[in-house]
């Protein structure tokens, strides 16, 4: 015992030095990608290159944002287009993941809703906009309603697509030793499904973050406070172009890009604390 565990320490250690010089590495990685992207586009923004044409330069867009970061509407477009997309992406988790567990375990449920569903999911989310405007009481109502469908169908069929996947031994050799149908859910389906519920919810938050600005340029903003900044990211870059602001408009695409980024990144993260046995892998 006293040998081994000096040993088991070392192991850990060494585990753990590894997963920082990978960290390190990809950081480094990052961080080439991103100055060696800056530094083409304000090359080819200043060179006239057809594949940037007239979009402004790095530079150009940097003395726009700078004054903007201390702009209480900037933060709160932030604040709005976040509280839209959470709460929409939190429905379709809430709904999805339940329904796309019991289209996988119920064959007879599978068979009364997979119609409805397939017919319904090829519709783009924008598509629903205009009749979401017109049977919702409110704009805001409207924008969550059109962002949940963002994230849920991605969602369900994510779960539906982990649950079927799983070898059919597992569930018989769970039967052949006295496991219940609830045993062999928590046991085998739940565990099995997880990865592919993660998977589906950083598309989700993704699609999630396209939806919600989409559908704040075409509402208004959702009748929030009427400027270029308060209306969400989305109602921020259609003022800037009515205004003829170019900059502030790749402010805006940026500001949603990192948004987008950091969302699902945590989830990722989330993702990995809840299925430890993949990180073997």
């Amino acid at each position: 015992m006293s040998a081994a565990a000096p040993a088991a320490a070392l192991a850990t250690g060494r585990t753990r030095g590894r997963e920082g010089s990978a960290l390190a590495r990809r950081v480094r990685r990052a961080v080439v990608s991103v100055v060696v992207f800056v530094l083409l586009w304000e090359l080819g923004s200043r060179l006239k290159w057809p594949w940037v044409g007239d979009a402004p330069p790095p530079s150009a867009v940097l003395k726009v944002w700078l004054p903007l970061l201390t702009d209480p509407g900037y933060w709160y477009s932030w604040y709005q287009s976040s509280r839209r997309v959470l709460t929409g992406f939190l429905f379709a988790q809430l709904i999805g993941i339940p329904l796309g567990l019991a289209m996988a375990t119920n064959r007879v449920f599978n068979d009364l809703t997979f119609p409805v569903f397939e017919v319904l999911r090829p519709i783009p989310p924008l598509a629903w906009v205009p009749a979401a405007i017109i049977f919702w009481p409110t704009q805001e109502s409207s924008i969550a309603f059109v962002t949940f469908l963002g994230a849920f169908f991605v969602v369900v069929i994510n779960v539906l697509g982990g649950a079927k996947s799983i070898d059919v031994r597992y569930f018989q050799s769970a039967y052949s030793m006295g496991a219940t149908k609830w045993d062999v859910f928590r046991r085998i389906i739940l565990p099995a499904t997880l990865p592919s519920i993660f998977v589906g919810a950083a598309v989700g938050m993704g699609i999630t973050w396209e939806v919600v600005v989409a559908a704040e340029m075409i509402s208004g903003g959702g009748g929030a406070i009427q400027s270029s900044a308060g209306g969400g990211l989305g109602f921020f870059i259609w003022n800037s172009y009515i205004g003829f602001s170019y900059p502030q408009i790749v402010v805006g695409m940026i500001s949603i890009g990192i948004a987008g980024y950091i969302s699902s990144s945590i989830i990722r993260a989330v993702g990995v604390v809840c299925t430890p046995w993949l990180r073997t892998r």
